[in-house]
């Protein structure tokens, strides 16, 4: 069957990746380590992220033990297959690996990239990023590997055993392949959370209390936050950013196939968004070899040489993806190959707006710096008032895409191939994330560079390229996040009607009225949500970053000498203090969205939950945009002015601009990132309990 060869294409691509990503890496690995000094810093900080990850999966380890018991005696009570805690193990694993390969090459990479660094602009740029394209590659084929081994392994096993009730066998194996992104999702939201907790308490006690109190410069050795600010970027941006998109990745290619056999495409249905992803890595390795610069540092010139990745990359996804869509589904069927251009044009253009609000060669965030000669009080509006309107373009695009991928898709004859064509939109955003995730990653590793540049000692000039990288990463840091955005609004509405198909499946009909009270309560409650959740997460960045604030301020008046250079800091102090109390701080919050689904199905019905999914994610994903937006901004502002604009570092402006940065750290990388998980982590988990909820309601 023409279909079924086809899917060999996705562990075809999958096994690609993840070679070339290993190729990569012995890449970087060969490159020069710098002097005995860059080897010492890099050397601290690795240790540090591979203590911090060790904490964290030992405590995410006894988490998902719990619930793999929980879900094994909801199998038991019949309420679920076998397969399914097993499928939620391997997301989790899945992901947290993921993050983990990413995080480890990332530490490799950053003295790598400053040695580099010393050669040419355009050397640090090929180290730096290479680091980043192994965590996009690592990403995609990881996620592709597990879907072709659940895909392939249920195709077996129904074609040998019983299938469930009311099913038919492609359809019983698109429901239990929904199960497993729980897993990955919930990973992802305790390493995003945690990591981002860690990163923004360590930033934000090294800024106030080492540029503001002290006066000293940023990365300076004898700051005791240093090392653990720079683990914080590797454990938070790059471990939790990994897991996040592996999640979002997976998420929207398992409800679009589940959302084509509901359309009643079959294992067509299956086979496109499979084999689109197949086709995006070979895509994003092919756009890897342009990313190419010269030597002039400028944001426009980097800009430049990343984004003709990425356009390379997307331009043949959108040629492949024609000829894919036509020999799987037809030509009556080429309207699903719109809704891939919409949602690959959503992508960019999502992207190009997130740079225009974020960036500091546009009016945005040159405004917030101008705000900074007349205090903290005006960044912080300025920044907020930049953030609230930069979410005008991402939810006009995304609605845009919707609309777009829902009727040329043929949703007025056919609503769930609508829902199909939204879904496809989704997988052509994140078709091309091997190279898109490459440019994000590569962020934290040129901020380190630019760290270990500053703590070993090295010239300006080296400085001044890996601040050229770094200033990039910000952009392209804050450009990810809007990608990661957009793409997780169209995942979790695909979610939620893969949640409606299988609320179906077990017999149950919803209705989901405006004028259902249940409804409503449900979209009151989900609406709430994000914003309950980002009240915890900026609170315990909050209560995170006030003990290292303590620390630091403590050495500094106790360590005799350290500020005049002849003492060394206690790093090791402050990174152990970032790692208790993000560990003790993600609890809650993550939990907050396995539970509030469930408790609101039951005690108010589906309708309520379903209500709820909706509410959250339209609220989440604005709050998302707004607050990922204005912390990247604040960012930028402030490096604007350390540039030399407004009498540039130490001046009365720039000691503004590190008040409102420090604001928006939290922002950007804490709460606003998390919100993408919290909104597609509670649809995975009103589809996994679904059967449990409806058995159980108050609302029979």
């Amino acid at each position: 069957m023409p279909s079924l060869d086809m899917l060999l294409l996705a562990p075809l691509g999958s096994i690609t990746a993840l070679i070339f990503a290993g190729y990569l890496t012995m890449m970087i690995l060969k490159k020069d380590e710098g002097t005995p000094k860059m080897k010492e810093i890099a050397q601290a900080v690795r240790v540090g992220s591979r203590a911090y990850l060790k904490r964290q999966y030992t405590g995410v380890a006894i988490f998902f033990a719990v619930v793999f018991f929980i879900l094994l005696w909801l199998v038991f009570k019949g309420y679920l297959v076998i397969f399914v805690p097993f499928a939620f193990l391997t997301g989790g694993l899945f992901s947290g690996l993921s993050g983990f390969i990413g995080m480890t090459i990332a530490t490799q990479a950053s003295n790598r990239t400053t040695a580099a660094s010393e050669i040419s602009l355009n050397s640090g740029l090929r180290v730096a990023f290479s680091s980043g394209a192994v965590m996009g590659l690592t990403v995609v084929g990881l996620g592709l590997l597990d879907l072709s081994i659940w895909y392939y392994f249920l195709d077996w096993y129904y074609s040998t055993h019983a299938i469930p009730i009311g099913a038919d066998k492609i359809t019983a194996i698109t429901s239990t392949m929904l199960c497993f992104g729980m897993g990955a999702s919930s990973q992802a939201l305790f390493a995003r959370v945690g990591g981002g907790i860690f990163t923004k308490a360590a930033d934000v006690g090294a800024d106030l209390v080492g540029k503001v109190e002290a006066g000293i410069p940023e990365d300076d050795p004898r700051n005791p936050a240093v090392i653990a600010d720079n683990v914080g970027d590797n454990v938070g941006d790059v471990a939790g950013m990994g897991a996040d998109l592996y999640e979002s990745y997976v998420g929207s290619i398992v409800a679009t196939a589940a959302l084509g056999v509901a359309a009643g495409l079959g294992i067509k249905g299956v086979t496109v968004p499979l084999v689109m992803a197949a086709v995006g890595v070979l895509a994003s390795i092919i756009g890897t070899f342009f990313v190419r610069c010269g030597e002039e540092a400028s944001q426009n010139v980097l800009l430049k040489a990343l984004r003709k990745g990425v356009f390379i990359s997307a331009a043949i996804v959108a040629v492949s993806s024609f000829f894919l869509i036509k020999h799987t589904l037809g030509i009556e069927h080429i309207g699903v190959y719109y809704s891939v251009i919409a949602g690959l044009l959503a992508g960019v253009v999502i992207g190009l707006a997130t740079e225009y609000y974020t960036s500091s060669s546009f009016s945005p965030t040159k405004s917030i710096a101008q705000a900074a000669l007349t205090g903290p009080a005006t960044v912080i509006i300025a920044g907020i008032s930049v953030g609230m309107m930069s979410t005008a373009i991402p939810v006009l695009i995304v609605g845009a895409a919707i609309l777009a991928s829902f009727f040329l898709s043929g949703g007025a004859a056919n609503f769930n191939a609508g829902l199909y064509g939204v879904g496809i939109s989704a997988v052509g955003m994140l078709s091309t994330l091997g190279i898109t995730l490459a440019t994000d990653a590569y962020g934290p590793v040129a901020d380190n560079a630019g760290g270990n540049a500053e703590m070993a000692g090295l010239p300006k000039e080296v400085r001044k390229r890996t601040d050229a990288l770094d200033s990039l990463g910000n952009t392209t840091a804050a450009t990810g996040k809007g990608f990661a955005i957009g793409s997780a609004a169209l995942t979790a509405l695909a979610l939620i009607a893969a949640y409606k198909e299988q609320v179906v499946l077990f017999g149950k009909d919803m209705t989901l009225s405006l004028m259902n009270p249940n409804v409503l309560v449900g979209l009151f409650i989900g609406g709430m949500l994000p914003f309950l959740f980002c009240s915890m997460t900026m609170r315990a960045v909050g209560r995170a970053a006030g003990k290292i604030v303590v620390e630091v301020r403590r050495q500094f008046a106790e360590i005799t000498g350290l500020m005049e250079g002849k003492a060394k800091p206690d790093y090791a102090r402050c990174v152990t203090i970032a790692t208790i109390a993000a560990q003790q701080e993600m609890i809650a919050p993550s939990l907050l969205a396995i539970v509030a689904p469930i408790l609101v199905g039951i005690f108010i019905g589906v309708e309520a939950q379903a209500g709820l999914l909706i509410g959250s994610l339209v609220c989440g994903f604005v709050l998302a945009v707004m607050m990922a937006n204005s912390g990247g901004a604040w960012d930028n502002a402030k490096k604007y002015i350390e540039e030399g604009n407004y009498e540039g570092k130490g001046s009365i402006a720039h000691k503004a601009s590190v008040v409102g940065d420090t604001v928006g750290d939290p922002f950007k990388d804490t709460s606003g990132p998390s919100l993408n998980i919290l909104i597609k982590l509670m649809s995975m988990v009103s589809i996994v309990f679904a059967s449990f909820v409806i058995s159980n309601t108050f609302f029979k």
